[in-house]
């Protein structure tokens, strides 16, 4: 954990304009929404015989089933307190979920989609650390975890175009421009 941590988070939490900016960042990170809208994905493929969303349904949930087991096994075996003072902070599991998430709209869409599935990420990472639920640590790690996650279900499978990513840098992040094969 680095020491600056405690400051940044305490800055967040002090900050009114950063609450009233982060306030729906839990909403739409939290499990229920990330996996509620896999299944309705899936089931509006099945439902309206189109295989393309159905497709992306499923793999929206396999990548929430592999983040929860990911992200869920980490916390328990790490066991790291929240900056609230509750259980287990380490990774976050909002954005390793919305990470996820992005990560296979990425994979279905391209980067078009993927800039703002990112983005909305990032939103919901940035919510965590100002609601005094996580430091920046366990966000950063929960990202990246996500991004695993959810490149674990397109393994073998490759749409071509480019892969957009998420990265860390010396003293700070980046987007991250691939080609795909």
């Amino acid at each position: 954990m680095h020491p600056a941590e405690h400051d940044l988070t305490a800055f967040a939490i002090r900050s009114d304009p950063l609450e009233d900016l982060f306030e729906l960042g839990s909403t739409a990170g939290g499990g229920w929404a990330q996996i509620g809208g896999a299944l309705g994905t899936y089931a509006l493929g099945r439902g309206t015989g189109h295989q393309q969303i159905q497709i992306l349904g499923a793999d929206l949930l396999r990548a929430q089933i592999v983040n929860a087991a990911l992200t869920q096994g980490i916390k328990i075996a790490v066991q790291r307190t929240r900056p609230d003072q509750g259980r287990f902070s380490f990774p976050s599991g909002h954005a390793s979920a919305t990470f996820a998430t992005a990560t296979v709209l990425q994979h279905h869409f391209g980067w078009r989609v993927s800039v703002p599935a990112y983005g909305l990420a990032t939103y919901v990472a940035g919510a965590r650390v100002q609601e005094n639920r996580h430091y920046a640590s366990d966000v950063i790690f929960g990202a990246a975890l996500g991004v695993v996650a959810g490149r674990t279900v397109k393994v073998g499978r490759s749409t071509g175009g480019f892969i957009v990513s998420p990265m860390a840098v010396p003293r700070g992040a980046g987007i991250a421009f691939e080609r795909a094969p």
